[in-house]
C-alpha cells in the first residue's frame, strides 16, 4: 500500500505527564498475554512507523508493567498509516442559523467575534443548491471530483492552476451542498440551540471517538460566545485537520490552518497549537515543519502525545531514522498507548522483525477497548499479514477492524486487497468502489483501476482511466490545499500517466527527503523513463533496511532486468511473489512474465 501520513486524536488540556506508564509490557502472569494500558483516547494513533537497526541492548524496567524492550540501531522509511473514522462527513461551519444576536457588541469583543465567525464559517467560494435527500457529502464531492476528471481529460490543455481552483470550489460545494449533520438538517441549523459548554469540557470530548460532527459544532457555537479561548481554537484546528484526512478534503487544511493561527495569537506558544501545527504541517507533507513545531511543543509540554507522535512521523518521513528509533522509544517512556505501539511496530517491521511488530500490535490489540482503537490496531495486523502474503491472516484481522467499525475505510481498502490476493476479483472491486466514493485518495482510486484493467470486461479499460483521472484531481486539489502531492504524483504517473511528469515529481520529493518510499518512487521514475542505470542505486537503496515489501522487490528486479543484471533480476522478482504473490494483480503478472523470459534466455 502506498506510504500515508495521518495523526491521532486531539489531546483533551495539557498532560501534566504519565500515570504510571506500563511501556511495552512483559506477558502477565495472570492473563498469560502482556497489554498496554488503555488509550486515553478513544480515536487511536497515527501509527506512522518507523525503523530501527538492529544490534539488541536489551533493558528492562519494573513498575506498573514489566517490561524488556531491545533497543536497536538504524532505522529505515516510513509510510505512515491512516487512522481516520470512516463516513464522518465534513462540517461547513455555523451558517446563518446560530441564532439571533440580542446583545449589543462594540469595541474589542465585536471585533473578536467577527474575527471568530470569519474562521468558523466555510469559504464556499460560490453559492450551492443542496442535493436531494439522503446525499452524503462524500458521495457529492467524489461525483465533483469524476465529473472534473471527464472535463480534464477532454482539455488536457487546461492550466494546473485553474484545475486546482476549480476542484477546491467543487470540493468545497461538494461539503455545502451535503451538509455537516448527520440526520441531514442544512449545516448551522441547529446551532442556536447547542449549548456552549466550557472550554474543558469540550476539550475532553470533542475528538474522543464521538461524533465528530457534533464536536465540531459545539465548538463553533462555543467559540462565538468565548472568542477568546485559546484551547478551544487548538481543538477546532485539530477537528479540521480530522475532517479533511476523514473525507479526502485537503480544501479544510486553510481552515485548520487560521484556527491554530488564532490560538498562537490569543496564547502564544501554547503547548495544543504547537501540536496541532505539527499534525497540521505533517498532512500537508510539511515534514520539516512537523518537526519543528512537534519539537517547540515539547519544550512546553514532554508528555504531549501528539507532539511525540508527530516528531517520529516527521523524522521517519525525513529518512532520519536513527533519530526517529529514539524518538520511539522516548514516545514510549513518556506516554505508552495506541499512537506510540503501532509506531513502535512498525520501527521493528522496517527492520524486517515482523515477529517483534506482530507481538508489540497484538499487545495493543488486547488492551484496546474503544471500537474506533480496536478497528484502528486490528487493520494494523492486516496490513502487517498482508505485506507478508498471508492473505486469511489478513482477512480475519480486517474483518475485526470491520466489526468494531463497520465503516472503517482503511480496513475496507485492506479488505478489498487481500480479497483480490485471495481469487475473489468481483469482491475486490466491489469493496474499493465502496471506498473511492466516500474517500477518493490515490492509493485505492490506483488500485482500483488496476483491478478494472486485471478484470478486462467491457469498458473496464474506460473505468480504469477514470480512477486515474481522479488522481489526478485529487493531486490538484491537494496542491490547492497547500499539500505537497508529489510523492503520489510520482507512483501514479509512472505507471498510469505521464512518466516525464512522474519523474519531475519524483526528483522534486527526493530533494525534500530520502525515505525509503521516495527512494523506489524516483528508482522507478527513472526507470520507466529508460534511465534504468541511474535508477539502480535508488533501487538497492529502498530495498536495502531489511523492510520485507514486494513492490520494492518487483521494482528492483525490474529495473535489474533492464541493466542486463539477469541473475540478481531472477533473485528480486522471485522473492518479491514468494513474499507476497498478489502484492498488485499487474504487477505480479509482470514480474512472473519477467521470470519466464529470464529462464527461457539461460
Amino acid at each position: 500500500m502506498p506510504p500515508r501520513t495521518n495523526d491521532h486524536t486531539p489531546e483533551s488540556g495539557r498532560d501534566t505527564g504519565p500515570a504510571e506508564p506500563a511501556g511495552l509490557s512483559a506477558p502477565s502472569a495472570s492473563t498469560g498475554a502482556g497489554a498496554p494500558p488503555g488509550p486515553t483516547n478513544a480515536r487511536p494513533g497515527t501509527g506512522a512507523r518507523t525503523g530501527t537497526g538492529s544490534g539488541p541492548a536489551t533493558r528492562t524496567r519494573t513498575g506498573a508493567g514489566a517490561r524488556t524492550k531491545a533497543r536497536t540501531g538504524t532505522g529505515t522509511g516510513t509510510r505512515a498509516r491512516s487512522e481516520t473514522r470512516a463516513g464522518v462527513k465534513t462540517e461547513t461551519g455555523a451558517g446563518d442559523g446560530a441564532g439571533t444576536k440580542t446583545e449589543t457588541e462594540t469595541g474589542t469583543r465585536a471585533r473578536a467575534r467577527a474575527r471568530a465567525e470569519a474562521i468558523v464559517r466555510p469559504e464556499s467560494g460560490a453559492e450551492v443548491t443542496g442535493p436531494g435527500p439522503g446525499a452524503s457529502p462524500s458521495g457529492v464531492r467524489t461525483a465533483s471530483l469524476r465529473r472534473f476528471a471527464t472535463t480534464a481529460r477532454r482539455s488536457r490543455g487546461a492550466h494546473l492552476t485553474v484545475c486546482g481552483a476549480l476542484l477546491a470550489v467543487a470540493m468545497t460545494a461538494g461539503a455545502v451542498a451535503g451538509g455537516g449533520d448527520r440526520g441531514g438538517s442544512p449545516a448551522g441549523a441547529g446551532a442556536g440551540t447547542d449549548a456552549a459548554p466550557a472550554a474543558g469540557a469540550l476539550a475532553a470530548g470533542v475528538l474522543a471517538g464521538g461524533d465528530l460532527d457534533a464536536g465540531i459544532r459545539a465548538l463553533q457555537s462555543h467559540l462565538r460566545a468565548q472568542p477568546r479561548d485559546v484551547s478551544a481554537w487548538a481543538n477546532l484546528g485539530l477537528a479540521y485537520v480530522e475532517q479533511a484526512r476523514t473525507d479526502g478534503d485537503p480544501s479544510r487544511y486553510p481552515q485548520a490552518e487560521r484556527a491554530f493561527d488564532r490560538s498562537l495569537s490569543l496564547g502564544s506558544g501554547n503547548e495544543q497549537a504547537l501540536a496541532g501545527r505539527a499534525a497540521l504541517a505533517a498532512a500537508r507533507h510539511d515534514f520539516p515543519g512537523a518537526l519543528k513545531y512537534a519539537d517547540r511543543a515539547l519544550e512546553q509540554n514532554p508528555y504531549s502525545e501528539r507532539a511525540l507522535s508527530s516528531r517520529i512521523d516527521a523524522l521517519v518521513e525525513l529518512g532520519r531514522y536513527d533519530e526517529a528509533a529514539e524518538a520511539a522509544d522516548t514516545a514510549d517512556d513518556r506516554r505508552p498507548g495506541v499512537p506510540v505501539f503501532t509506531r513502535y511496530a512498525y520501527v521493528r517491521e522496517l527492520r524486517g522483525d515482523v515477529r517483534t511488530a506482530r507481538e508489540v500490535l497484538e499487545r495493543a490489540l488486547g488492551g484496546a477497548s474503544a471500537p474506533a482503537d480496536v478497528a484502528y490496531v486490528a487493520t494494523a495486523l492486516g496490513q502487517l499479514a498482508w505485506n507478508q502474503g498471508d492473505h486469511e491472516t489478513a482477512l480475519t484481522h480486517f474483518a475485526r477492524a470491520l466489526a468494531a467499525d463497520e465503516e472503517y475505510l482503511p480496513a475496507l481498502e485492506g479488505r478489498a486487497r487481500a480479497q483480490a490476493a485471495s481469487g475473489d476479483l468481483a469482491g475486490a472491486i466491489g469493496t474499493l468502489e465502496q471506498v473511492v466514493v466516500r474517500s477518493p485518495l490515490p492509493g485505492p482510486l490506483v488500485a482500483l483501476g488496476e483491478l478494472y484493467e486485471a478484470r478486462g470486461a467491457d469498458g473496464d479499460r474506460t473505468k480504469a482511466a477514470d480512477q486515474y483521472a481522479l488522481v489526478d484531481a485529487h493531486a490538484a486539489l491537494a496542491r490547492a490545499g497547500g499539500v505537497n502531492a508529489d510523492l503520489d504524483t510520482a507512483l501514479a504517473a509512472a505507471d498510469h500517466g505521464d512518466p516525464e511528469a512522474a519523474l519531475r515529481a519524483a526528483r522534486a520529493e527526493w530533494d525534500r527527503r530520502h525515505s525509503v518510499h521516495t527512494a523506489d518512487a524516483l528508482a522507478w521514475a527513472l526507470h520507466r523513463n529508460g534511465r534504468s542505470e541511474e535508477a539502480l542505486p535508488h533501487a538497492r537503496r529502498a530495498t536495502a533496511t531489511g523492510y520485507r515489501n514486494a513492490v520494492f522487490l518487483h521494482h528492483r528486479g525490474m529495473i535489474e532486468r533492464a541493466t542486463g543484471r539477469d541473475g540478481d533480476a531472477r533473485r528480486s522478482l522471485t522473492a518479491a511473489l514468494e513474499l507476497n504473490p498478489g502484492f498488485s494483480l499487474l504487477g505480479a503478472r509482470e514480474a512472473r512474465a519477467a521470470l519466464e523470459d529470464l529462464e527461457a534466455a539461460r
